[in-house]
């Protein structure tokens, strides 16, 4: 029963990074965009995201509560040492949730507008980079994870274990890939005669994620973070990259020729291609402190309790899977239906 909790937490995880992600990018693409593209990306995203983009959070939810009950040792040094950009983290996710909401709903219109806008757009930004360097913390090594915090510092403990070069790197890598994502979902959905917005965007967005995702790797090795020496010095992670690398090729043809569905699947196998290269090197060791790796399958919780949790994941799972392809159906037809 433990691999059916460790199969639902990579779900889980997969699916946060590709929907939550692209609903992210979303922001970040309409920041970084001209005030006449703003606006054209603020009325598709609004169309694409309004009716599902509260279910995007079901998944990092669900993440949270199987790494409470199935595996307490990683939520407490989790949620003990990286508190402060998990809280910044929740905290963005809650403003942009809300500006989303009051630019589009609030009764009154007046000049509050601009301040919902830029909400949501420094919010989309800011966000995804927090979960970037939580996950950058997670695998540096520099966590101290020890029973005697009193003998440091709260900086120490508290500050200087995510707020370093490499897990900043490894934020804006994520807050790239969000916006890749996001751009490549964005040309299926806009109008023909916008797409080539997104196409280009796509196609800026697909750079800058190779060069985060290069300079990230590079500095993490110069800087002896054993993670990455151990991801570059396994055959099976570098086989999966280049693949990816390969993959590259295909993407951008159906990028600039605007393939809805080529484009998406192309884009999601990226995404799932680098988290199967940076998690394979390491697995059962997903979280790196001072004294090394720490397995994820120690200290698990008692074998009751796994085997409930399994059980109510796998009902869980035919609930709420069905349930969510049926609301994005029913919504997509809904605005098939709007636009004839």
């Amino acid at each position: 029963m433990i691999y059916v909790v460790l199969f639902f937490l990579a779900f889980s995880l997969v699916l946060y990074v590709l929907l939550a992600g692209a609903d992210f990018g979303a922001g970040i693409i309409e920041l970084f965009s001209s005030k006449k593209n703003q606006a054209i990306t603020k009325k598709t995203v609004y169309r694409v995201m309004g009716p599902v983009w509260e279910a995007n959070h079901i998944w990092i939810i669900i993440m949270i509560v199987i790494l409470w009950v199935a595996f307490p040792v990683y939520y407490n040094i989790i949620v003990i040492y990286l508190h402060i950009p998990l809280t910044l983290m929740l905290l963005g996710i809650t403003l942009r949730g809300v500006a989303f909401v009051f630019r589009h709903y609030d009764a009154y219109k007046d000049k509050s507008q601009i301040l919902y806008d830029w909400m949501f757009k420094i919010s989309s930004l800011v966000t995804p980079i927090f979960l970037g360097i939580t996950f950058g913390a997670m695998i540096s090594g520099k966590i101290i994870h020890t029973t005697t915090p009193i003998d440091y510092s709260f900086k120490i403990l508290y500050i200087d274990s995510w707020l370093h070069i490499f897990s900043i790197l490894t934020g804006f890598f994520f807050a790239a890939l969000c916006a890749f994502l996001s751009a490549v979902l964005l040309i299926g959905e806009a109008s023909y005669g916008d797409k080539k917005i997104y196409v280009k965007k796509a196609t800026i967005a697909t750079i800058v994620v190779v060069l985060f995702g290069f300079i990230t790797i590079l500095y993490g090795y110069i800087s002896e973070i054993q993670f990455v020496i151990d991801f570059v010095s396994n055959l099976y992670a570098m086989t999966i990259i280049l693949i990816s690398a390969i993959l590259l090729i295909p993407l951008w043809s159906s990028i600039r020729k605007g393939r809805r569905v080529l484009s998406r699947l192309f884009a999601g196998s990226q995404v799932l291609l680098i988290l199967i290269a940076a998690l394979i090197p390491h697995y059962p060791m997903i979280l790196f402190t001072t004294d090394g790796g720490i397995s994820i399958l120690e200290n698990i919780a008692p074998d009751s309790v796994i085997k409930v949790l399994g059980i109510s994941l796998l009902i869980g799972g035919c609930v709420i899977l069905p349930g969510l392809f049926h609301l994005l159906k029913s919504f997509k037809m809904i605005k098939i239906l709007e636009r004839h």
